[in-house]
């Protein structure tokens, strides 16, 4: 038989290259001094590939790049500024994100709701939470909502705090009494619900906000 994770379906979030656009027009439109190695570092990614980004921003006509008045001898710098054009796309950006959020939140807290109602009938009153970003706080007002307190806030490291509850390692779950374990995330699920597996949380105690991948069989092979 394979894994039954109850899902709680999520749709998916914008695609990675207009977060990125917007990423990289918000960073320019902040008008401080900008290079290619900081916005490398803000975006998570290699310069190489900054470059690209912003000779495609620029090919589209959303970024100008000119030349920093310098001296003969100084190496040379570059500015970036956004055009009329970039800044209405940093605008449609901006509303497209903050639309996806909202939905987002809307939904995920929807279906958490409709799971989490079926919870106290069988007994399942002791909920834990695996995450810590927004994701886990959306779970937590969830939760609190039908009168329930998390037992224990977990992460794979298990370090600092999250909302007064002390953040403790993955190891420490197969410890606790827990009825069901929200997978906090709203980024495909897969890793996060292997970890659980792998220390033995059953599968009909696991929720998840989004999908996972691939559901593998406890022999390992694919579903």
């Amino acid at each position: 038989m394979g894994y039954h994770v109850q899902l709680l379906n999520v749709e998916g979030p914008m695609e990675k290259n207009l977060e990125r656009d917007l990423e990289i027009l918000t960073a320019i439109s902040e008008g401080h001094p900008l290079t290619q190695r900081d916005l490398a570092e803000r975006l998570g990614v290699a310069l190489g590939l900054t470059n690209l980004y912003l000779k495609r921003l620029a090919r589209k006509g959303f970024i100008k790049i000119t030349d920093f008045p310098r001296k003969p001898a100084a190496r040379k710098r570059l500015r970036y500024l956004l055009t009329p054009q970039g800044i209405s796309e940093k605008t449609r950006l901006t509303y497209e994100h903050v639309a996806y959020s909202l939905s987002l939140y809307r939904r995920a807290r929807q279906t958490l709701r409709e799971s989490l109602s079926r919870l106290p009938e069988g007994g399942m009153k002791r909920i834990a939470l695996y995450g810590t970003g927004e994701a886990a706080e959306l779970a937590y007002l969830t939760i609190k909502e039908f009168g329930l307190e998390p037992v224990g806030v977990f992460s794979r490291d298990g370090a600092g705090a999250f909302l007064g509850f002390p953040v403790r390692g993955l190891a420490e779950i197969p410890g606790e009494e827990i009825d069901g374990v929200v997978v906090a995330t709203f980024e495909p699920p897969d890793g996060h619900v292997a970890e659980l597996l792998a220390i033995g949380v059953p599968t009909e105690k696991l929720l998840t906000l989004r999908r996972p991948s691939v559901l593998a069989l406890p022999d390992g092979t694919p579903p």
